[in-house]
């Protein structure tokens, strides 16, 4: 996985989807189309606010919003550092949680979650480390999904993260192999969890 900082939604009534990487440059939130990250909601500005990664740095900046934007439930009034962790809501009814590149990533929630550490490239389900770690290809089809938890990838995604020196087209069987050996080494710590669901016709994506 790419050592990006991101933002998780964890609660909305705007349909959106749930996580997204904050790679370099500025992110833009607000009910505008335009927006990468779109609330639509009528309590959020068209262009509500935005995340700017200066060299590193993660700048939350309200843009004159009318509902506002908290972090950590204070108010800000123009712009404010990011550190990993923080609480920020949207308007009244959209809480993000922001977590930097050497934060754990969290795939799933519940009893048995499973977290990604992209430092350490390990990855555990309820607190236990998977053990052996996964193999690269395994790590990198599990990054790949949990970026957009509840995004369908398509096998030319997958083939192009886990595959990406391969010089000739990648097989469906091949993909497929790769899915089939990460579900096992899942299930060697949640044998009654399927954490990986097939859209027939389209792709995979990971199960909330």
């Amino acid at each position: 996985m790419p050592e990006t900082a991101h933002l998780i939604l964890h609660s909305s009534g705007a349909g959106a989807a749930g996580r997204w990487e904050l790679r370099t440059g500025t992110t833009t939130i607000g009910r505008d189309p335009e927006c990468d990250i779109v609330l639509s909601d009528r309590e959020v500005s068209r262009h509500h606010a935005e995340i700017r990664n200066e060299t590193g740095s993660y700048i939350l900046v309200d843009l004159g919003s009318t509902n506002g934007t908290l972090v950590n439930d204070m108010r800000v009034e123009r712009s404010i550092p990011l550190r990993s962790g923080d609480s920020i809501t949207i308007a009244t009814g959209h809480r993000f949680q922001f977590l930097d590149s050497d934060a754990t990533l969290p795939v799933s929630s519940g009893p048995h979650s499973v977290t990604i550490d992209p430092t350490s490239r390990s990855v555990s389900i309820g607190g236990q480390i998977v053990d052996p770690p996964l193999a690269p290809i395994q790590f990198a089809l599990l990054s790949l999904l949990a970026e957009q938890p509840i995004r369908v990838f398509t096998r030319d995604e997958i083939a192009d993260a886990c595959y990406p020196d391969a010089l000739g087209g990648v097989s469906d069987q091949a993909i497929d192999g790769v899915v089939r050996r990460l579900r096992s080494r899942l299930a060697e710590l949640d044998p009654d969890t399927d954490y990986i669901a097939a859209v027939r016709g389209h792709g995979y994506r990971l199960r909330g």
